[in-house]
């Protein structure tokens, strides 16, 4: 395993969750009646045929060590999937993205609870600040069925992210994902077909773009939370905030106000701080 800094570590997860809203942005162009579990299949399925070739080229010894976690996981990942296509469907793209970065928040006991990680005060500041960002930007009123479905997508990265470290050494970011997805098909093909719609496979193409840009984050949480301490810098997920109010702007005209301006700084200025004080421990 490479050794990352904690800046690095972050820096990469900045990028990651950066690109991975472009993911959510193309499950939004959906139709709100649309098959959800039909369009999650198409996700897994993707998923597999674009991995499959970077697996084939790699050591196969010991694919299938670990495979309880690996299911685990999977499934978790398909759980999220799911209640994703409904949050974002039902909800502002930046809105959606800020309670799913409640997943840091969450990390922080799950940590705790599977490693006993020692939670610093630095960390816990950095990450309540963030989440008091998030509800200035969210302004919660009311909770509704589309704010639950986010919630639960929150716990489900938060939950993700935690077990990478159980998973064994040996195998790649390739095998990794390759195997969350596999794993998943079968439960993802079950309810499509308990879904019952009419097959459209002109959605398998949405389906791949937003697998191909869900796949790059992901690869990049297994690389950076296999090396690096999740407590440390599970507060870096909050960036893509950032990236969520862009794309909402430029495709879906979601004009942000001043609540959103002064939520993001409550995200991005503890970051900056924190990243400083981990710099000086070097």
């Amino acid at each position: 395993m490479p050794k990352i800094s904690v800046g690095l570590a972050m820096t990469l997860l900045i990028i990651g969750n950066m690109i991975a809203v472009f993911s959510d942005a193309l499950i939004k162009t959906l139709s709100a009646d649309g098959a959800v579990y039909q369009f999650v299949f198409f996700r897994q399925l993707s998923a597999v045929l674009i991995l499959l070739p970077f697996c084939l080229f790699s050591n196969k010894n010991g694919l299938f060590d670990g495979l309880k976690w690996h299911v685990l996981r999977g499934h978790i990942w398909l759980f999220g999937a799911i209640f994703m296509v409904i949050a974002l469907n039902a909800m502002p793209l930046a809105t959606a993205n800020a309670i799913f970065y409640a997943a840091p928040l969450l990390m922080l006991p799950l940590a705790m609870i599977f490693f006993q990680e020692k939670l610093t005060r630095h960390t816990i500041a950095v990450a309540i600040l963030g989440f008091i960002g998030v509800l200035i930007v969210v302004k919660p009123t009311h909770i509704n069925w589309a704010a639950i479905a986010a919630l639960i997508v929150a716990l489900t990265m938060a939950m993700n992210n935690i077990l990478i470290r159980k998973l064994p050494k040996h195998h790649n970011v390739f095998q990794v994902l390759l195997l969350t997805n596999l794993v998943g098909i079968p439960v993802a093909l079950g309810l499509a077909l308990w879904e019952d719609k009419p097959w459209h496979w002109a959605s398998m193409l949405t389906a791949t773009g937003s697998t191909t840009f869900i796949l790059i984050y992901a690869g990049i949480c297994v690389l950076v939370y296999r090396a690096v301490e999740a407590s440390k810098i599970a507060s870096a997920e909050y960036s893509g905030l950032l990236g969520a109010v862009a794309v909402g702007i430029l495709w879906f005209d979601e004009m942000p106000d001043l609540s959103m301006a002064i939520g993001t700084a409550f995200i991005i200025i503890p970051l900056i701080w924190f990243a400083k004080i981990e710099a000086k421990k070097k």
